[in-house]
């Protein structure tokens, strides 16, 4: 029968080109909560580095490494995967819907393989940019959890919290700068990914693809990440102070009036290990996966 296949104990079983759409959400999701646990103390750190823009002071000599003292003196070593439940809770749906929506639409729309650079930075935005919008208000809740300036029980209470005091606008602060950091990210690392993932397939074996497609994928995300970071330092500013950041002109004016040029990329270190490592990770488990159930 077409579609299926007759498994040694006679059992009919679909075969993996079943709900391709539903497979590349799961897989999606699999491989972005993997990296995410693994990598969300650099993703705190880097929150907190931000945050003291609005303290006094001369900053300290190493910020990254003060940074991890204090939180760990302060909440012991847990405490640098604080923000972890609301970061799964984006994530699970967040990935998984990104993937899915690049396996739709790169099929919907017909894009040959290999993606050419156009088609892969269009897939990126696109992708992010649905999944971005969908879930502003967890990354809202996010971000004030990393940065120990609220306190809040749960992402429940903090979503009404963040409701009743500051209505849907509050919800969807720094919605503008967030897709501004998140939509070229993703175009920008899925043709830097894809281009020299296309250059390193070129007469590989399977392990050492596996390693290619890790190495292709640490360098698309430094690239990425530097080109974006500054609309990731403003999208924290809005989601932080939303009554001193009404909106991202007067953010981007403040920042580059107090601390000129290299405000704009305040915490790149820690973003650039974790955004690098995290999406890296992402994309080479999920191509494996993907590999493994017949979706490519």
């Amino acid at each position: 029968m077409k579609g299926h296949f007759v498994e040694p104990n006679g059992e009919d079983t679909k075969i993996s080109k079943d709900y391709p759409i539903l497979k590349s959400f799961l897989a999606g999701s699999f491989s972005g909560t993997f990296s995410t646990i693994l990598f969300q103390p650099l993703d705190l750190i880097k929150t907190r580095l931000q945050n003291t823009a609005n303290n006094h002071g001369s900053p300290p000599r190493h910020p990254m490494l003060s940074t991890v003292i204090q939180i760990v003196q302060k909440d012991n070593i847990f405490g640098l995967w604080k923000g972890m439940t609301p970061s799964i809770t984006r994530v699970i749906p967040g990935v998984g819907l990104y993937f899915s929506s690049i396996h739709w639409l790169k099929n919907t729309l017909l894009f040959d393989e290999p993606l050419s650079p156009l088609h892969a930075v269009s897939l990126g935005i696109a992708a992010r940019t649905l999944s971005g919008c969908l879930l502003i208000p967890i990354t809202v809740v996010k971000t004030r959890y990393e940065s120990g300036v609220y306190k809040y029980n749960s992402i429940s209470q903090a979503l009404m919290l963040i409701y009743k005091y500051e209505g849907v606008r509050g919800l969807s602060s720094g919605l503008l700068p967030t897709l501004l950091r998140d939509a070229p990210y993703s175009g920008l690392y899925l043709m830097f990914y894809t281009q020299l993932k296309n250059i390193s397939d070129i007469a590989m074996d399977n392990q050492q693809l596996v390693a290619a497609h890790f190495g292709c994928g640490i360098v698309a995300g430094i690239l990425a990440s530097v080109i974006t970071h500054p609309a990731d330092v403003l999208k924290t500013k809005m989601q932080l102070y939303p009554h001193e950041f009404n909106n991202a002109y007067r953010g981007f004016i403040f920042i580059h009036t107090k601390y000129g040029l290299l405000g704009y990329f305040k915490g790149i270190v820690p973003r650039m290990l974790r955004r690098t490592l995290v999406t890296t990770m992402a994309w080479t488990v999920y191509e494996q996966i993907t590999t493994t159930i017949g979706l490519k």
